[in-house]
């Protein structure tokens, strides 16, 4: 397994963004080329197309909705946890001061560079991409989905 940094850290789920969205694509294409070029059934191709790929698009929408909803969850739950062994106290205040994306950049970091962009995202408004930008020592988060 090749090292985690920011050039690097976005994660591809190959039988999802390579092989079942491009095969909902062509099958979309497929279905309109039917509907426009069998003159028979034309109405039948159309309703049968558009209701299969909505259903799909539907099921893959709510597993992706589920699947980073649970993450999320995880991912602040990490930040509660890191928090309370860095500083000794709860971490209520500085999470209401930061969003969702800075709280989830700031894992990248070890928990000396914690401790410092925590302060500079809270003082300075960080973007979460200008917080990774800052991390010198990279931490690999290998278990997202």
């Amino acid at each position: 397994m090749k090292i985690q940094n920011y050039q690097n850290h976005i994660r591809w789920y190959a039988p999802h963004h390579f092989i079942l969205l491009p095969l909902l694509f062509i099958a979309l294409c497929l279905g309109f080329y039917k509907m426009f070029n069998d003159e028979t059934n034309q109405l039948i191709w159309l309703l049968f197309s558009v209701s299969i790929f909505f259903m799909l698009c539907m099921q893959l929408m709510v597993r992706q909705h589920y699947a980073l909803g649970n993450q999320n969850r995880i991912v602040r739950l990490e930040f509660r946890l890191r928090y309370f062994e860095v500083f000794g106290k709860s971490s209520e205040e500085a999470e209401n001061q930061l969003s969702f994306s800075q709280i989830a950049a700031l894992r990248f970091a070890n928990d000396i560079e914690f401790k410092i962009l925590l302060t500079r995202a809270i003082s300075e408004n960080l973007s979460s991409d200008s917080i990774k930008k800052s991390i010198q020592n990279w931490q690999a988060d290998n278990m997202r989905v």
